[in-house]
C-alpha cells in the first residue's frame, strides 16, 4: 500500500504499522458488566496488534489472561474512572535474546525461554495457562486464587453442571511447576495462593466468598452442589454448601435480568425445602466481617 493510503481518512493507526478502518473500534456498551468490557477490550487490542506481533513476541500477563477467558480485577485510570479501551495497556513479552517489545499502547516484558510456556489459543501467540497464572503473583491474593480457580476448572458431570467433559486450561500441579521452575514476582504469594485454589469454583465472586470465610477460620463448604429434596426432586445447582447443616450460600450477580429471575425461584424452592439460604451481593462482599458473621450464625443454629 501507498504512504498516501495509509494516511487516509477512512484509516486509524492504533499501534504502529497496524491500520484498521476508522471506526471499528468497538465501544463495548452492550456488555453493561465492567469486567466483560475489559476483558473483551484487552482480546480486541491484541487482535489488531496481532499482525505486527514480532514472530518471537507473545501475548503475557493480563493481555494472556483475558485471552484464557480469566478473570481480572478491573483496572482504573489515575482519576479513578473505569478503564476503557484505550487505557488498558498491551502486555507483550519476549523470550532470550529476542528484541524487546517497543511500541506506544504496549507494556513490554522479558523473560527467560525455561521461565515460560507458548500456546496458540483463538489464532493468537500466548502463554500458556499456567505462565500466565505465574507471572501475575504481584496481583492481590484472592485475584491470584480465582485466577488459579478458573485455569483449573474441573467440568464434572451433573445436574445443574455445563459442558461435562471440557478440559480444565490446566492442574494444579502445573501451577506448581511454574512457580517452581525459576525466580517469579510474588513468589510467596503464588505459593500461598496455589494451597487455595479450588477445580470447583466457578466464578471469581464466588472465590472471593470461599477465602474470606477461610481466613476467618470458618469451615470450608463445599462448591457448586446438585441439591434434592426429600422426594428427589431437583432443587438446583448451588454455589457453596454446608450439607450437614442445612446452610446454602448463593452469590447474586449485579445484572437484573432472567437469570436473576431463576435465581430467585430457586432460592425460594430451597428455603422451602428446609435449607438456610444465605444470600451474598456485591455490598456484603464488601463487608466480609458480616458476611462472616452470617455463615457463622448460620452454622451454628
Amino acid at each position: 500500500m501507498s504512504r498516501s493510503r495509509l494516511r487516509g481518512r477512512d484509516l486509524e493507526a492504533p499501534f504502529r504499522g497496524v491500520r484498521i478502518r476508522a471506526g471499528s473500534i468497538p465501544s463495548l456498551s452492550e456488555a453493561t458488566d465492567p469486567y466483560v468490557r475489559q476483558r473483551q477490550a484487552r482480546i480486541h487490542r491484541a487482535r489488531t496488534y496481532a499482525p505486527g506481533l514480532h514472530q518471537g513476541h507473545f501475548f503475557s500477563h493480563q493481555t494472556a489472561a483475558s485471552i484464557w477467558g480469566a478473570p481480572l480485577p478491573l483496572e482504573f485510570t489515575d482519576d479513578d474512572r473505569i478503564a476503557g479501551y484505550a487505557d488498558l495497556a498491551l502486555h507483550v513479552s519476549a523470550a532470550g535474546a529476542t528484541p524487546f517489545p517497543r511500541a506506544t499502547g504496549v507494556t513490554g516484558h522479558r523473560t527467560l525461554a525455561s521461565l515460560t510456556s507458548i500456546r496458540q489459543q483463538d489464532g493468537l501467540r500466548v502463554t500458556s495457562p499456567a505462565a500466565t497464572w505465574v507471572s501475575l503473583g504481584t496481583l492481590p491474593l484472592f485475584d491470584i486464587v480465582a485466577l488459579g480457580d478458573h485455569m483449573c476448572r474441573a467440568w464434572r458431570e451433573g445436574r445443574g453442571r455445563p459442558t461435562p467433559g471440557r478440559r480444565s486450561l490446566c492442574t494444579v500441579d502445573d501451577l506448581r511447576a511454574a512457580i517452581d521452575a525459576g525466580r517469579r514476582r510474588g513468589a510467596a504469594r503464588l505459593r500461598t495462593a496455589v494451597e487455595l485454589i479450588r477445580e470447583d469454583s466457578w466464578s471469581p465472586r464466588e472465590t472471593r466468598v470461599r477465602c474470606i470465610l477461610i481466613a476467618a477460620g470458618v469451615p470450608e463448604p463445599e462448591l457448586n452442589v446438585d441439591l434434592f429434596d426429600e422426594h428427589g426432586r431437583f432443587l438446583g445447582c448451588v454455589d457453596m454448601a454446608y450439607r450437614q447443616e442445612r446452610v446454602v450460600i448463593e452469590y447474586l450477580g449485579m445484572l437484573h435480568d432472567a437469570r436473576w429471575a431463576a435465581d430467585v425461584e430457586r432460592i425460594a424452592a430451597l428455603r422451602a425445602a428446609g435449607w438456610t439460604v444465605i444470600e451474598v451481593t456485591s455490598p456484603l462482599l464488601h463487608r466480609p466481617e458480616e458476611l462472616v458473621r452470617r455463615v457463622t450464625a448460620a452454622l451454628r443454629r
